[in-house]
């Protein structure tokens, strides 16, 4: 069963915006320490972003998988090919997480993980966009 915040539309959404907008900043942290040369800082904050993705983001997408989404599924079989689709959008963010495991434990701080940061950005904006569309109350 979904927690209560899940099933709110406002709780819901600012469950995303706040994570979201963390990873924003933390981000650009990357990015300037990438453009300024530190490469260790970069290689230290970019793994600390990379578990913010796994252990906010990710683990919430687990939770609505489990609860949430399944118990849309029941409820409503008219929004099976959507929830199909916005779990998509999570598998896909958890493949580039553990791409950006590779790269960094493989090469360490480069400007190709800063590109995995910024689509995980992307992917979910959009997914986040996508999910308060389709799922207003639940």
């Amino acid at each position: 069963m979904a927690g209560p915040a899940l099933r709110k539309a406002d709780s819901h959404a600012s469950i995303h915006e706040a994570a979201l907008q963390e990873a924003r900043e933390l981000t650009n942290v990357y990015a300037n320490l990438l453009k300024s040369g530190d490469t260790a800082d970069a290689l230290e904050t970019a793994f600390i972003l990379l578990e913010h993705w796994e252990t906010r983001t990710l683990a919430h997408a687990d939770a609505e998988e489990k609860g949430l989404y399944k118990e849309i599924a029941e409820q409503s079989p008219e929004q099976h090919d959507h929830i199909v689709a916005l779990t998509r959008d999570h598998d896909l963010m958890r493949l580039l997480a553990q791409e950006l495991n590779s790269i960094l434990e493989r090469d360490g701080a480069t400007y190709h993980a800063l590109q995995r940061f910024q689509a995980l950005i992307l992917v979910d904006e959009l997914h986040n966009q996508e999910e308060e569309r389709i799922l207003p109350e639940h």
